[in-house]
């Protein structure tokens, strides 16, 4: 089971890869919206904001997220170091329910450039 520090370092992982990420990624990312990670297995939230083409992350939260972001994360931390260390392919994931993505439908139209 992948632990608070790994997770925290997938998504530092995941932040610079999208900052380094030019055309239609780096156009996707370029949204400025409020973002939670939670991370279940180890009852953990990670909240931040997806701004200036990377993710922003400001505190660690135990249980889920007190506010509701705008986009809104949620699988296990063997997961999320799955899939940003490309071993497992987030379309499939959330296909089968094993990430969970929520947020509005514009935003979701753009998020799938980055999928």
């Amino acid at each position: 089971m992948a632990t608070i520090e790994e997770c925290r370092s997938a998504l530092e992982k995941l932040a610079d890869n999208m900052a380094g990420a030019d055309g239609g990624v780096r156009e996707a990312a370029a949204l400025d919206r409020s973002l939670s990670c939670r991370v279940t297995d180890l009852d953990v939230t990670f909240v931040g904001r997806l701004q200036d083409g990377r993710i922003k992350v400001l505190d660690t939260l135990q249980g889920p997220p007190r506010e509701k972001a705008q986009i809104r994360l949620a699988m296990s931390g063997d997961d999320l170091v799955a899939m940003v260390e490309g071993e497992l392919h987030f379309a499939k994931a959330w296909g089968s329910g094993r990430v969970k993505l929520e947020a509005s439908v514009l935003d979701l139209l753009r998020l799938r450039k980055l999928l």
